[in-house]
């Protein structure tokens, strides 16, 4: 029921014979690429703003965590007089 029907004469494969033209094939131009010099600018540029705002993100979350520390000990001082 599901076996494959193979034809009842089968053609042979053509045969190819082998030329100069088919050993060495021929070479494509590569595509040429051209960036821009505004691409290159909008690159860098967004890369130093990313990488100050990283910055502004670390200062800030180290500043906040000195912070906490210095409230902690402070109310911790405050609890011991009493």
């Amino acid at each position: 029921m599901f076996l494959p029907k193979y034809p009842d004469s089968p053609t042979p494969p053509p045969a190819y014979s082998q030329t100069v033209a088919d050993q060495m094939p021929a070479r494509r131009p590569a595509p040429q690429i051209s960036v821009s010099t505004g691409a290159v600018a909008a690159v860098l540029v967004g890369g130093v703003v990313l990488t100050a705002l990283l910055a502004a993100v670390a200062v800030a979350a180290v500043s906040v965590a000195v912070a906490a520390v210095v409230l902690r000990s402070l109310l911790r001082d405050q609890h011991r007089r009493r």
